[in-house]
Protein backbone atom coordinates (compact mmCIF):
# COMPACT_ATOMS: atom_id res chain seq x y z
CA UNK A 1 0.00 0.00 0.00
CA UNK A 2 2.86 2.04 0.71
CA UNK A 3 4.58 1.31 -2.24
CA UNK A 4 1.96 2.50 -4.33
CA UNK A 5 0.70 5.15 -2.30
CA UNK A 6 -2.80 6.20 -1.19
CA UNK A 7 -3.66 7.17 -4.99
CA UNK A 8 -3.44 4.80 -7.47
CA UNK A 9 -2.87 6.30 -11.13
CA UNK A 10 -2.42 4.21 -14.21
CA UNK A 11 0.61 6.05 -16.44
CA UNK A 12 -1.41 8.32 -17.75
CA UNK A 13 -2.74 9.48 -14.86
CA UNK A 14 0.89 9.94 -13.31
CA UNK A 15 1.78 12.26 -16.35
CA UNK A 16 -1.05 14.41 -15.58
CA UNK A 17 -1.09 14.65 -11.81
CA UNK A 18 2.70 15.63 -12.79
CA UNK A 19 1.79 18.05 -15.42
CA UNK A 20 -0.88 19.64 -12.87
CA UNK A 21 1.62 20.19 -10.23
CA UNK A 22 4.08 21.84 -12.28
CA UNK A 23 1.35 23.79 -13.88
CA UNK A 24 0.43 25.31 -11.37
CA UNK A 25 3.94 26.13 -9.86
CA UNK A 26 4.16 27.68 -13.61
CA UNK A 27 1.11 29.74 -12.54
CA UNK A 28 2.37 31.09 -9.13
CA UNK A 29 5.80 31.84 -10.50
CA UNK A 30 4.12 34.35 -13.43
CA UNK A 31 1.04 36.01 -11.81
CA UNK A 32 2.48 36.34 -8.35
CA UNK A 33 6.23 36.20 -8.52
CA UNK A 34 6.83 37.79 -12.02
CA UNK A 35 3.85 40.13 -12.48
CA UNK A 36 2.78 40.90 -9.11
CA UNK A 37 5.63 41.07 -7.02
CA UNK A 38 8.11 41.85 -9.28
CA UNK A 39 6.10 44.76 -11.90
CA UNK A 40 2.96 45.42 -9.89
CA UNK A 41 1.04 44.88 -12.68
CA UNK A 42 -1.50 43.92 -10.93
CA UNK A 43 -2.78 42.90 -6.79
CA UNK A 44 -4.29 39.82 -5.81
CA UNK A 45 -6.41 38.90 -3.09
CA UNK A 46 -4.23 38.09 0.02
CA UNK A 47 -5.88 34.54 0.03
CA UNK A 48 -4.74 34.17 -3.39
CA UNK A 49 -1.07 35.55 -2.78
CA UNK A 50 -0.23 33.53 0.54
CA UNK A 51 -1.82 30.21 -1.63
CA UNK A 52 0.92 31.41 -4.13
CA UNK A 53 3.44 31.99 -1.35
CA UNK A 54 2.64 28.56 0.32
CA UNK A 55 2.93 26.41 -2.78
CA UNK A 56 6.29 28.09 -4.16
CA UNK A 57 7.48 27.82 -0.57
CA UNK A 58 6.34 23.50 -0.66
CA UNK A 59 7.71 23.10 -4.61
CA UNK A 60 10.49 25.32 -5.45
CA UNK A 61 11.80 26.44 -1.83
CA UNK A 62 12.22 29.35 -3.83
CA UNK A 63 12.08 33.36 -1.48
CA UNK A 64 10.42 35.71 -2.71
CA UNK A 65 12.32 38.69 -1.76
CA UNK A 66 15.38 36.68 -3.64
CA UNK A 67 13.28 35.74 -6.97
CA UNK A 68 12.34 39.52 -7.16
CA UNK A 69 15.13 40.90 -6.42
CA UNK A 70 17.59 38.59 -9.35
CA UNK A 71 14.75 39.53 -11.60
CA UNK A 72 14.74 43.74 -10.99
CA UNK A 73 18.11 43.17 -11.15
CA UNK A 74 18.29 41.53 -14.40
CA UNK A 75 16.01 44.48 -16.16
CA UNK A 76 18.11 47.32 -14.36
CA UNK A 77 21.66 45.62 -16.36
CA UNK A 78 19.94 43.80 -19.05
CA UNK A 79 23.00 42.35 -21.34
CA UNK A 80 25.79 43.90 -19.51
CA UNK A 81 28.46 42.35 -17.30
CA UNK A 82 25.96 42.85 -13.96
CA UNK A 83 22.97 40.87 -15.78
CA UNK A 84 22.11 38.00 -13.44
CA UNK A 85 21.86 35.68 -16.47
CA UNK A 86 22.72 37.21 -19.80
CA UNK A 87 23.84 34.76 -22.28
CA UNK A 88 25.29 37.36 -24.19
CA UNK A 89 27.98 37.59 -21.21
CA UNK A 90 27.11 33.99 -19.64
CA UNK A 91 26.79 32.25 -22.80
CA UNK A 92 23.58 30.53 -24.10
CA UNK A 93 24.58 26.82 -22.88
CA UNK A 94 25.67 28.13 -19.27
CA UNK A 95 21.99 29.88 -18.78
CA UNK A 96 19.92 27.16 -20.48
CA UNK A 97 21.53 24.26 -18.04
CA UNK A 98 22.92 26.22 -15.43
CA UNK A 99 20.31 28.97 -14.83
CA UNK A 100 19.77 28.01 -11.14
CA UNK A 101 22.91 28.08 -10.36
CA UNK A 102 23.61 31.40 -11.48
CA UNK A 103 20.31 32.27 -9.70
CA UNK A 104 21.17 30.53 -6.55
CA UNK A 105 24.57 32.46 -6.89
CA UNK A 106 22.60 36.09 -7.27
CA UNK A 107 20.60 35.17 -4.63
CA UNK A 108 23.91 35.14 -1.94
CA UNK A 109 24.70 38.93 -2.98
CA UNK A 110 23.27 41.19 -0.30
CA UNK A 111 23.61 44.55 -2.01
CA UNK A 112 21.35 43.18 -5.13
CA UNK A 113 18.52 41.97 -2.14
CA UNK A 114 18.64 45.24 -0.39
CA UNK A 115 18.78 47.45 -3.93
CA UNK A 116 16.54 45.32 -5.39
CA UNK A 117 14.17 42.91 -2.99
CA UNK A 118 11.63 45.78 -1.46
CA UNK A 119 7.81 45.55 -1.41
CA UNK A 120 8.24 41.96 -0.35
CA UNK A 121 5.93 40.19 1.94
CA UNK A 122 7.59 40.78 5.13
CA UNK A 123 5.06 39.44 7.92
CA UNK A 124 5.51 36.98 10.37
CA UNK A 125 5.31 33.87 8.33
CA UNK A 126 7.59 34.88 5.79
CA UNK A 127 10.48 35.49 8.30
CA UNK A 128 10.17 32.65 10.21
CA UNK A 129 8.69 29.95 8.08
CA UNK A 130 8.94 30.82 4.34
CA UNK A 131 12.44 32.72 4.07
CA UNK A 132 14.09 30.50 7.25
CA UNK A 133 12.96 27.58 6.09
CA UNK A 134 13.26 26.81 2.85
CA UNK A 135 14.65 23.26 2.65
CA UNK A 136 11.57 22.08 5.29
CA UNK A 137 8.73 23.39 2.50
CA UNK A 138 10.41 20.90 -0.29
CA UNK A 139 11.03 18.29 1.93
CA UNK A 140 7.05 18.35 2.65
CA UNK A 141 6.62 18.01 -0.77
CA UNK A 142 9.18 15.16 -1.30
CA UNK A 143 7.30 13.02 1.78
CA UNK A 144 3.34 14.05 0.54
CA UNK A 145 4.21 12.71 -3.31
CA UNK A 146 5.42 9.96 -1.41
CA UNK A 147 2.98 9.55 0.77
CA UNK A 148 0.26 10.14 -2.45
CA UNK A 149 1.88 8.52 -5.31
CA UNK A 150 4.21 5.76 -3.84
CA UNK A 151 7.25 5.07 -5.85
CA UNK A 152 5.83 7.20 -8.33
CA UNK A 153 6.05 9.91 -6.15
CA UNK A 154 9.38 10.34 -5.87
CA UNK A 155 9.97 10.79 -10.29
CA UNK A 156 6.93 12.95 -10.09
CA UNK A 157 8.59 14.98 -6.83
CA UNK A 158 12.03 14.62 -8.62
CA UNK A 159 10.44 16.65 -11.62
CA UNK A 160 9.08 19.26 -9.74
CA UNK A 161 11.72 20.52 -8.31
CA UNK A 162 13.40 20.26 -11.91
CA UNK A 163 10.66 22.16 -13.59
CA UNK A 164 11.47 26.17 -12.57
CA UNK A 165 15.27 25.51 -12.84
CA UNK A 166 14.95 24.29 -16.26
CA UNK A 167 12.25 26.04 -17.47
CA UNK A 168 11.78 29.54 -15.91
CA UNK A 169 15.68 29.86 -15.10
CA UNK A 170 16.80 27.94 -17.90
CA UNK A 171 14.80 28.31 -21.36
CA UNK A 172 13.19 31.57 -20.64
CA UNK A 173 16.61 33.54 -19.44
CA UNK A 174 18.82 31.36 -21.84
CA UNK A 175 16.75 31.16 -25.36
CA UNK A 176 14.50 33.82 -24.10
CA UNK A 177 17.53 35.83 -24.96
CA UNK A 178 19.60 34.11 -27.63
CA UNK A 179 16.64 32.77 -30.54
CA UNK A 180 12.89 33.99 -31.15
CA UNK A 181 11.37 36.13 -32.99
CA UNK A 182 11.10 39.98 -32.16
CA UNK A 183 7.81 42.13 -31.63
CA UNK A 184 9.58 44.90 -30.38
CA UNK A 185 13.27 46.17 -31.24
CA UNK A 186 14.23 46.61 -27.60
CA UNK A 187 17.63 47.59 -26.08
CA UNK A 188 17.92 44.21 -25.12
CA UNK A 189 18.20 41.28 -26.86
CA UNK A 190 14.74 39.67 -25.71
CA UNK A 191 13.01 37.63 -27.92
CA UNK A 192 9.46 35.76 -28.14
CA UNK A 193 10.51 32.04 -27.91
CA UNK A 194 6.89 30.89 -29.42
CA UNK A 195 3.39 32.85 -29.75
CA UNK A 196 1.84 30.58 -27.16
CA UNK A 197 2.73 30.94 -24.11
CA UNK A 198 0.81 27.70 -22.26
CA UNK A 199 3.98 25.79 -21.07
CA UNK A 200 5.79 28.27 -19.47
CA UNK A 201 2.77 30.22 -18.60
CA UNK A 202 3.24 32.75 -21.19
CA UNK A 203 6.42 33.69 -20.26
CA UNK A 204 7.22 32.40 -23.95
CA UNK A 205 6.43 35.77 -24.47
CA UNK A 206 9.65 37.60 -23.08
CA UNK A 207 10.46 40.33 -26.07
CA UNK A 208 6.80 41.37 -25.55
CA UNK A 209 7.51 41.39 -21.57
CA UNK A 210 10.76 43.39 -21.86
CA UNK A 211 8.80 45.97 -24.10
CA UNK A 212 6.30 46.30 -21.16
CA UNK A 213 7.61 45.14 -18.32
CA UNK A 214 4.67 46.82 -16.10
CA UNK A 215 2.04 45.29 -18.31
CA UNK A 216 0.02 41.99 -16.74
CA UNK A 217 -0.64 40.88 -19.95
CA UNK A 218 2.40 39.18 -22.18
CA UNK A 219 0.84 39.02 -25.60
CA UNK A 220 0.58 41.49 -28.05
CA UNK A 221 -0.56 40.61 -31.10
CA UNK A 222 -3.59 38.83 -31.68
CA UNK A 223 -2.05 35.99 -32.98
CA UNK A 224 -0.28 35.42 -29.65
CA UNK A 225 -1.92 33.57 -26.51
CA UNK A 226 -0.56 34.32 -22.75
CA UNK A 227 -2.61 31.52 -20.36
CA UNK A 228 -1.31 33.72 -17.04
CA UNK A 229 -3.94 36.54 -18.55
CA UNK A 230 -6.63 33.67 -19.61
CA UNK A 231 -6.11 32.99 -15.18
CA UNK A 232 -5.68 36.46 -14.64
CA UNK A 233 -9.04 37.55 -16.19
CA UNK A 234 -10.85 34.42 -14.86
CA UNK A 235 -9.70 35.80 -11.54
CA UNK A 236 -10.83 39.23 -12.18
CA UNK A 237 -14.09 38.00 -12.57
CA UNK A 238 -14.58 36.46 -9.31
CA UNK A 239 -12.63 39.79 -7.46
CA UNK A 240 -9.55 37.56 -7.11
CA UNK A 241 -7.58 39.88 -8.32
CA UNK A 242 -7.31 43.43 -9.91
CA UNK A 243 -5.32 44.58 -13.15
CA UNK A 244 -3.67 48.01 -12.34
CA UNK A 245 -1.14 48.24 -16.25
CA UNK A 246 -1.62 46.21 -19.51
CA UNK A 247 0.61 47.65 -22.54
CA UNK A 248 -1.21 50.88 -24.36
CA UNK A 249 -3.18 50.58 -27.06
CA UNK A 250 -2.90 52.59 -30.50
CA UNK A 251 -4.75 54.49 -32.48
CA UNK A 252 -4.51 55.82 -35.76
CA UNK A 253 -6.34 58.95 -37.19
CA UNK A 254 -6.26 59.40 -41.29
CA UNK A 255 -5.15 61.76 -42.20
CA UNK A 256 -3.78 64.48 -39.28
CA UNK A 257 -1.08 66.31 -39.79
CA UNK A 258 -0.52 67.94 -36.42
CA UNK A 259 2.19 66.38 -34.52
CA UNK A 260 1.21 66.99 -30.44
CA UNK A 261 1.25 65.93 -27.34
CA UNK A 262 -1.14 62.32 -27.96
CA UNK A 263 1.30 61.96 -30.54
CA UNK A 264 4.33 62.33 -28.49
CA UNK A 265 3.05 59.99 -26.04
CA UNK A 266 2.48 57.59 -28.31
CA UNK A 267 5.60 57.06 -29.43
CA UNK A 268 7.54 57.36 -26.47
CA UNK A 269 5.73 54.64 -24.76
CA UNK A 270 5.47 52.89 -28.04
CA UNK A 271 9.20 53.29 -28.84
CA UNK A 272 10.16 50.04 -29.07
CA UNK A 273 7.03 49.45 -31.51
CA UNK A 274 8.42 52.02 -33.17
CA UNK A 275 11.76 51.58 -33.80
CA UNK A 276 10.67 47.59 -34.97
CA UNK A 277 8.59 48.85 -37.81
CA UNK A 278 11.16 51.60 -38.75
CA UNK A 279 13.36 48.70 -39.37
CA UNK A 280 10.37 46.69 -41.04
CA UNK A 281 9.03 49.75 -43.12
CA UNK A 282 11.90 52.06 -44.08
CA UNK A 283 15.66 50.06 -43.90
CA UNK A 284 14.62 46.92 -44.58
CA UNK A 285 13.36 48.66 -47.80
CA UNK A 286 15.64 50.70 -48.90
CA UNK A 287 18.86 48.42 -47.91
CA UNK A 288 16.51 45.62 -50.48
CA UNK A 289 16.27 48.08 -53.13
CA UNK A 290 20.67 49.07 -52.75
CA UNK A 291 21.10 45.58 -53.10
CA UNK A 292 18.99 45.33 -56.73
CA UNK A 293 21.53 47.50 -58.26
CA UNK A 294 24.42 45.98 -56.03
CA UNK A 295 27.15 44.42 -57.32
CA UNK A 296 28.23 41.13 -55.62
CA UNK A 297 30.71 42.27 -52.93
CA UNK A 298 28.23 45.17 -51.96
CA UNK A 299 25.15 42.70 -51.92
CA UNK A 300 27.53 41.21 -49.37
CA UNK A 301 28.65 44.13 -47.73
CA UNK A 302 24.44 44.95 -47.52
CA UNK A 303 23.43 41.65 -46.14
CA UNK A 304 25.93 42.06 -43.06
CA UNK A 305 24.77 45.47 -42.56
CA UNK A 306 21.10 44.61 -42.24
CA UNK A 307 21.03 43.28 -38.51
CA UNK A 308 23.59 45.86 -36.81
CA UNK A 309 20.83 48.71 -38.96
CA UNK A 310 17.99 47.11 -37.37
CA UNK A 311 18.45 45.85 -34.01
CA UNK A 312 19.11 48.20 -31.26
CA UNK A 313 20.31 45.87 -28.54
CA UNK A 314 23.62 45.82 -31.00
CA UNK A 315 26.23 47.28 -29.61
CA UNK A 316 28.93 47.75 -32.59
CA UNK A 317 32.46 46.49 -32.17
CA UNK A 318 35.17 47.40 -34.35
CA UNK A 319 34.24 45.56 -37.57
CA UNK A 320 30.71 45.68 -36.99
CA UNK A 321 31.50 50.07 -36.74
CA UNK A 322 33.91 49.68 -40.39
CA UNK A 323 30.57 47.39 -42.48
CA UNK A 324 28.21 50.70 -41.29
CA UNK A 325 30.58 52.85 -41.86
CA UNK A 326 30.93 51.52 -45.37
CA UNK A 327 27.66 51.73 -45.96
CA UNK A 328 26.54 55.08 -45.15
CA UNK A 329 29.84 55.97 -47.72
CA UNK A 330 28.86 54.06 -50.57
CA UNK A 331 24.58 54.40 -50.57
CA UNK A 332 23.70 57.84 -49.78
CA UNK A 333 19.78 56.83 -49.03
CA UNK A 334 20.90 54.62 -46.70
CA UNK A 335 22.74 56.85 -44.68
CA UNK A 336 19.87 59.10 -44.40
CA UNK A 337 17.41 56.25 -43.33
CA UNK A 338 20.33 55.04 -40.42
CA UNK A 339 20.55 59.05 -39.49
CA UNK A 340 17.08 59.50 -38.99
CA UNK A 341 16.83 56.39 -36.98
CA UNK A 342 19.24 57.89 -34.40
CA UNK A 343 17.45 61.35 -34.56
CA UNK A 344 13.97 59.60 -33.95
CA UNK A 345 15.45 57.64 -30.90
CA UNK A 346 17.18 61.00 -29.30
CA UNK A 347 13.13 62.56 -29.03
CA UNK A 348 12.68 59.95 -25.92
CA UNK A 349 16.46 59.25 -24.74
CA UNK A 350 16.98 62.97 -24.04
CA UNK A 351 16.01 63.22 -20.27
CA UNK A 352 16.56 66.83 -20.47
CA UNK A 353 13.10 66.98 -23.73
CA UNK A 354 10.12 68.14 -22.30
CA UNK A 355 7.25 67.08 -23.75
CA UNK A 356 6.73 70.46 -25.35
CA UNK A 357 10.37 70.17 -26.64
CA UNK A 358 10.13 66.65 -27.47
CA UNK A 359 6.40 68.23 -29.43
CA UNK A 360 9.03 70.39 -31.52
CA UNK A 361 11.66 68.44 -31.78
CA UNK A 362 9.17 64.95 -33.60
CA UNK A 363 7.33 68.04 -35.79
CA UNK A 364 10.51 69.30 -37.20
CA UNK A 365 11.94 65.04 -37.73
CA UNK A 366 8.53 65.13 -39.33
CA UNK A 367 9.19 67.49 -41.59
CA UNK A 368 12.52 67.17 -42.23
CA UNK A 369 12.03 63.21 -43.57
CA UNK A 370 9.05 64.52 -46.02
CA UNK A 371 11.85 66.48 -47.62
CA UNK A 372 14.23 63.63 -48.28
CA UNK A 373 12.32 62.14 -51.35
CA UNK A 374 12.77 59.03 -49.70
CA UNK A 375 9.28 57.65 -49.82
CA UNK A 376 9.08 54.96 -47.15
CA UNK A 377 10.80 57.43 -44.97
CA UNK A 378 8.42 60.10 -46.36
CA UNK A 379 5.16 57.77 -45.44
CA UNK A 380 6.45 56.35 -42.38
CA UNK A 381 6.52 60.01 -41.28
CA UNK A 382 3.48 60.60 -42.13
CA UNK A 383 2.17 57.23 -40.35
CA UNK A 384 3.79 59.30 -37.14
CA UNK A 385 1.85 62.12 -37.53
CA UNK A 386 -1.42 60.10 -37.37
CA UNK A 387 -0.47 58.08 -34.12
CA UNK A 388 -1.74 58.66 -30.34
CA UNK A 389 -2.79 56.68 -28.01
CA UNK A 390 -6.87 55.20 -27.66
CA UNK A 391 -8.55 56.23 -24.61
CA UNK A 392 -8.92 53.40 -22.09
Amino acid sequence: MLFEGLLGFSTLGYIGITLLLTHITIVAVTIFLHRQQSHHALELHPGVSHFFRFWLWLTTGMVTREWVAVHRKHHAKCETVDDPHSPRYKGPATVLFKGAWLYRTETLNKETLEKYGHGTPDDWVERHVYSRLPILGVTLMALIDMLMFGAAGIIIFAVQMAWIPFWAAGVINGIGHHAGYRNFETVDASTNILPWGILIGGEELHNNHHAYPSSAKLSNKWWEFDIGWMYIRLMETVRLARIKRVAPKLRCTNGKQIVDIDTVRAVVSNRFHIMKLYGNKVIKPVIHDAQQKADRMGQKLLQRSRKLMIREDIQPGVSAQETINKVIQQYRSLATVYRFKQQLRKIWTHTSNSQANRVQRLQAWCTEAEQTGIRVLEDFSQYLREYGLRKA
